[in-house]
């Protein structure tokens, strides 16, 4: 057994120690079920955990991840765990959170090809694509870069509001905001990007679903 094994299994009891100390039914009523107000849609780099963030405890954040924290129409996996979030759960607020130094949205501003993740990275490069002239006016790289990123999770925060999904849940009356932020893996604060939708009126004409 590796030494790291070892160590994430000892962390493991440790962790259950501390929390048992402080309350003895922590996990008891921690298993009876989750109420939580908000569903965290964040990147997979490992350098930006949800909860922690946020100071959240278990059971405070419903969370999907992945590469450069994309919405994209036709992934089943988020789908289903925002459906899940807005119909089961009914929470009320729901934060896509990317970060800058993303490697996902580095690499949709270059050419090289890494392997199958090439096929996700393209969804990138539409965000991109959209926004080419903009982007590409900004002479320093590092610059456009961080535009880039805080650009991206706008798109996703439209994409979310464009779902069948939320637009279902808005028609009937319930609350669910969608917000849009920025980590800074370099100082530790979230920047809010002030995009921040709760009903499909600031959807084009076109997005605009009729139930």
């Amino acid at each position: 057994m590796s030494d790291f094994y070892k160590k994430i299994l000892d962390n493991n009891k440790k962790w259950v120690e501390e929390k048992l100390a402080i309350d003895k039914d922590f996990f008891k009523d921690l298993s009876k079920g989750q109420n939580p107000p908000l569903l965290w849609i964040g990147c997979s780099d490992s350098r930006v955990p949800a909860n922690e963030i946020i100071g959240a405890a278990p059971g405070e954040v419903f969370v999907h991840r992945n590469i450069a924290n994309m919405v994209i129409h036709s992934d089943m996996n988020m789908l289903s765990v925002l459906d899940y979030a807005v119909n089961a759960l009914k929470i009320k607020h729901i934060i896509v959170c990317g970060h800058y130094g993303c490697g996902g949205v580095k690499a949709a501003m270059g050419n090289d090809s890494i392997g199958i993740i090439d096929n996700w990275i393209r969804h990138i490069k539409d965000v991109y694509r959209h926004h080419r002239v903009y982007l590409d006016s900004i002479i320093d790289e590092n610059e456009r870069f961080n535009k880039f990123v805080e650009i991206n999770v706008k798109e996703q925060v439209y994409d979310l509001a464009k779902t069948s999904i939320v637009q279902s849940a808005w028609k009937s009356g319930q609350e669910v905001s969608i917000h849009g932020w920025v980590y800074g893996l370099n100082s530790g604060y979230v920047t809010d990007l002030n995009v921040n939708i709760d009903s499909n009126e600031k959807l084009d004409d076109v997005y605009q679903l009729k139930f």
